[in-house]
């Protein structure tokens, strides 16, 4: 005769400990976490690849210098610059204009972001402006910043000014309308005042996406470098890539191009790091 039920859970234990266990887990899988060592590891993989692949062509000789210098070859014109001092000053002068233009920007684009995200009169008188000039071509507007500031430090920093303030007020406007309208009728059904609402519910609210929204226009001041130097410019990282161009210098090009990448790349993970300290609260991983 059977057991009982005891003898049968004790038969049937090891069947429903296998159904019961959890799927093993997948690096593809949607939204799951995975290990921070793959996790880094896969962010090395995909340079060192593409760095590999560019040793081997030139290596091979299947393309000629002049279009694709070696690796060797870029490191060397790399070198060259930080034993001269030169690429401390060329990259001092373009942090500075990178630093002064983009916060002229920020100082401008998140109050009026912010107004324009809650008040449907400011949005009204702003946002039709704002949306046609962020399609004009920035470097269409390089003869007028001359016309208008000269050919010193303050025409390019006015260029940088120009091709991040437009779209970074948009990108503020949205992340104040993302804030739950219900947590507005909240407070005032509390009583509170509008400037409460706004200090109290609307900013902590919209707050991280502001900060993500600073952290990817001040990426796109950095690509516009090089244009904001293109024109009566005697120094900077943008500058020595123009003038190497005349000279058919591709190592410098490549060597500046990937310096302000690397430096974009810096400031990225600069915010990224201080916005996980300001936003703990939010439990999302960033």
């Amino acid at each position: 005769m059977s057991g009982g039920p005891a003898e049968n859970r004790t038969a049937a234990g090891p069947g429903l400990a296998a159904t019961r266990r959890s799927p093993p887990r997948k690096l593809l899988r949607l939204r799951q976490e995975i290990p921070r060592v793959i996790f880094v590891a896969a962010g090395w993989a995909v340079p060192l690849m593409l760095l590999l692949i560019w040793w081997i062509i030139t290596a091979a000789g299947i393309v000629a210098p002049l279009f694709l210098p070696s690796p060797g070859a870029v490191l060397a014109e790399g070198w060259h610059q930080i034993a001269t001092g030169i690429l401390f000053q060329d990259a001092a002068v373009s942090i500075w204009r990178i630093l002064a233009g983009w916060l002229a920007a920020t100082v401008l684009a998140v109050p009026i972001g912010i107004l324009m995200g809650n008040y449907r009169l400011i949005e009204g008188a702003f946002e039709p402006f704002i949306s046609t000039i962020r399609y004009m071509p920035v470097v269409a507007l390089i003869p007028l910043t001359i016309l208008w500031a000269g050919i010193g430090d303050v025409q390019k920093i006015l260029l940088l000014f120009l091709a991040t303030f437009f779209q970074q007020a948009l990108m503020v406007m949205d992340n104040v309308k993302t804030v739950d309208a219900s947590l507005i009728r909240a407070g005032q059904t509390l009583g509170f005042s509008e400037g409460e609402i706004l200090r109290r519910i609307v900013l902590p609210a919209a707050a991280p996406g502001i900060w993500d929204t600073l952290r990817i226009t001040v990426g796109w001041t950095w690509t516009y470098l090089v244009v904001a130097e293109l024109v009566a410019a005697n120094s900077g990282l943008g500058r020595r890539i123009m003038d190497a161009q005349r000279y058919l210098s591709t190592e410098t090009i490549l060597w500046g191009t990937l310096f302000i990448g690397f430096l974009g790349l810096v400031t990225d993970l600069l915010f990224k790091r201080v916005g996980m300290r300001l936003f703990r609260w939010q439990g999302i991983r960033r």
